[in-house]
């Protein structure tokens, strides 16, 4: 079984170009979702998930990495965690795609931003890894943040802390799957496929289904669900291999950045009081961090 490998000791440019498209198309990607707004968002996600599995599947046929896959799929702890990661994602996806739906961007735009924090976070509770002083700051700031935004609604921020605890959960599953990531993503497709492929056949069967074998608008966005979540995914996957880890740690941030643009600018979304001190607290907390982060790796190096 092969494993991921592991990032270079300096930045290349196909691994910038690759990682730069990645976040792009994933800073844009609510203008595509907005788009299929007026469908069902467990429906959106269905065939983000079927039309994926051709993509990374010919992907694995070129590259001759199928075997990986069917090893995995015979490796009974394998499939498990797999089953874990592939759970995860699809509720990322759901409320993301419910999200854009609902104009809420901006709160999604907030748990991107978020999870980099959590992350750490996540790091010190369950790896047990220590966290600098700088770094319990930053978590601080993050954690008020959310804490002025329930205050101001009345109510928990359940799309940013629910993108950034799944996407969060799933990064950390996913470092435990021995496999690499483009063998992972088609796994993570495949199992989901059933589900999804029987969703759809009852929504047919109820008389609700979008999809229809005539090239219709919605039929051709639904089909173009897959590439555009398998192409950002599997890009993302293939740069980070060309990447240090300081250099893909600052990237991170240009995905939120440009949702919040789209957010305000395209689509229109009321930046009121409350995000107007949450997010610079974020922000905040996000220069903390990445100045800590690279002192750290300063010193090591």
């Amino acid at each position: 079984m092969s494993k991921p490998s592991t990032p270079t000791s300096g930045d290349t440019l196909s691994g910038f170009t690759f990682a730069f498209a990645a976040y792009f198309l994933w800073g844009f990607l609510p203008i595509y979702l907005k788009l299929l707004s007026h469908l069902p968002s467990a429906e959106v996600v269905a065939h983000r998930v079927i039309w994926s599995v051709p993509i990374a599947g010919i992907l694995l046929i070129f590259l001759g990495r199928t075997k990986d896959v069917r090893i995995a799929i015979m490796d009974p702890k394998m499939l498990g965690m797999a089953c874990v990661t592939a759970a995860l994602i699809s509720i990322n996806w759901g409320i993301y795609v419910w999200a854009i739906a609902a104009d809420r961007t901006l709160d999604a735009a907030l748990g991107y931003y978020i999870n980099p924090l959590f992350s750490v976070a996540l790091g010190a509770i369950v790896l047990r890894e220590a966290l600098t002083r700088a770094q319990l700051v930053a978590i601080a700031l993050a954690a008020g943040a959310v804490v002025v935004l329930a205050v101001s609604n009345g109510s928990v921020p359940w799309v940013s802390l629910g993108l950034t605890v799944s996407w969060g959960l799933y990064a950390l599953a996913k470092k435990q799957l021995p496999i690499g990531p483009n063998q992972g993503f088609l796994l993570e497709v495949l199992i989901l496929l059933v589900p999804a492929l029987i969703y759809v056949t009852w929504l047919g069967v109820q008389g609700q289904n979008h999809f229809e074998l005539s090239p219709t608008r919605d039929t051709l966005m639904l089909m173009g669900c897959g590439i555009v979540t398998a192409v950002p995914l599997l890009l993302y996957a293939n740069g980070a291999k060309g990447l240090q880890l300081t250099t893909i740690a600052i990237m991170q941030y240009i995905a939120p950045t440009l949702i919040f643009l789209v957010a305000v600018f395209a689509f229109g979304e009321e930046f009121g009081r409350a995000r107007m001190i949450a997010f610079p607290m974020i922000w905040a907390a996000l220069v903390i961090y990445s100045l800590s982060m690279f002192r750290k790796m300063r010193r090591e190096g």
